[in-house]
């Protein structure tokens, strides 16, 4: 089992960044009502159901957890709640960029990354985010994007201002914060605000970033201690040859071909470990609801210990993320699933878990048969020592008369 080692980007064409930057401070007077340029248009969406739905079978899996009553932050370029599939799903957090409304998304990433967790089921679309049901809080911190020759455009936030977005989204409640974006720049003040996060009892999950090709700079926040790092995988289940590489990477999530909700409304298809995850962020998001009572540590550590393994290579972490696996297999990170919640035997995937088990089952079977025993020898030497008025002996005198059959010794069988 891949064990944590914390406790524990964007898109090709779309990377936000935050290294080294710093932006004025805001000033609500001038924040934009609306986008000063129109958003480019998206590239459309495939027909049919996404792959990734078909991978992750969300009619099993939601009928276990769907997010209900767990807010998600999205501290990303904003959220368009205008998307029909987002409208109800969506909470406006301040924004750190301009001073505006967070549901302002001039470059439609933050509204990408949110449809990947929460898109609402919809008779007109194939999309389902992964937690249905889940609530977004929008937080907006940047609006960089990147060129297909992955030259960085637009405008990007501050250290300060992602900061700020990471405890303003544990003061707001969120019980897990998706962080698709990427600084080459150890900052101590995100760092501070991480670890915050983290010591409220907060998932964090971070994309680790799109420069496999590039020389796999450490990517911050993945690269903290505690975040959950997430790299991307095709269709095909190989890693993305973007996506980048070393001890940073604890998971690998879907993050090609992503068919996502679209600024102002549609669907759109996106690439890179931006889109990766926030499956893990929705994967949380269920694991929180369907076993509350587990701590953020726990929840990752139990992410981790169910991926489905079988690739080698700093590239893939733990393995690929299996949510159905999280919700219901026993580890060492969980407690037993409820019993009327699974639909066959859980599987114990921690060895040290499974001989405690054994342990367990081994004393608990040597206490039945004790007892089984003691009753056998109740039911025996009583009626015999009744009928020899306690007198020792060895075996019935001949001369003695059979008694009639005692019926007041205890029977033995299975419960009723």
């Amino acid at each position: 089992m891949a064990m944590p080692r914390r406790y524990g980007m964007s898109a090709l064409a779309l990377l936000l960044a935050l290294a080294g930057c710093l932006v004025a401070a805001p000033a609500a007077a001038r924040a934009p009502a609306t986008c000063p340029n129109q958003p480019r248009q998206p590239a459309p969406a495939p027909s049919g159901v996404p792959w990734t739905q078909q991978r992750y079978d969300q009619t099993m899996l939601n009928a276990l957890a769907d997010g209900r009553g767990i807010l998600v932050a999205v501290i990303d370029s904003g959220v368009d709640a205008r998307n029909p599939q987002l409208q109800g799903a969506v909470q406006a957090g301040p924004d750190q960029l301009d001073g505006g409304n967070s549901i302002l998304d001039c470059v439609g990433h933050g509204t990408g990354v949110a449809g990947v967790i929460a898109a609402r089921p919809s008779a007109a679309s194939p999309l389902r985010g992964l937690a249905p049901a889940a609530t977004i809080l929008a937080l907006r911190v940047s609006e960089q994007t990147e060129t297909e020759n992955a030259t960085p455009t637009g405008r990007r936030g501050s250290p300060a201002g992602l900061a700020n977005a990471i405890r303003d989204a544990v003061a707001r409640h969120a019980r897990v914060i998706n962080l698709s974006l990427v600084s080459y720049s150890d900052d101590a003040v995100v760092r501070d605000a991480v670890n915050f996060a983290l010591a409220s009892d907060v998932v964090v999950v971070a994309a680790v970033g799109n420069a496999a090709e590039r020389g796999n700079p450490t990517p911050y926040p993945a690269a903290y201690d505690g975040v959950i790092g997430v790299g991307s995988i095709a269709p095909d289940g190989r890693r993305v040859p973007t996506s980048q590489t070393g001890p940073y990477v604890d998971l690998v999530a879907p993050g090609a071909q992503i068919v996502t909700t679209a600024t102002p409304d549609g669907r759109t298809t996106m690439d890179g470990t931006s889109f990766a995850a926030p499956f893990v962020s929705a994967a949380a998001a269920l694991l929180r609801q369907y076993h509350p009572e587990l701590s953020a540590a726990q929840v990752s550590a139990q992410l981790i210990a169910t991926a489905d393994g079988g690739r080698a290579g700093p590239g893939y972490g733990a393995g690929v993320l299996n949510p159905y696996r999280a919700l219901t297999e026993r580890t060492g990170a969980s407690p037993n699933p409820p019993a009327h919640a699974l639909p066959g035997p859980a599987h114990d995937t921690n060895p040290a878990g499974a001989a405690a088990t054994e342990r367990r089952t081994l004393l608990l079977g040597l206490t039945g048969l004790g007892t089984v025993l003691l009753a056998v020898l109740i039911a025996v030497v009583l009626p015999r020592g009744r009928r020899r008025s306690w007198r020792p002996g060895l075996r019935e005198l001949p001369s003695a008369p059979a008694p009639p059959p005692d019926h007041t010794a205890p029977a033995f069988g299975p419960p009723t």
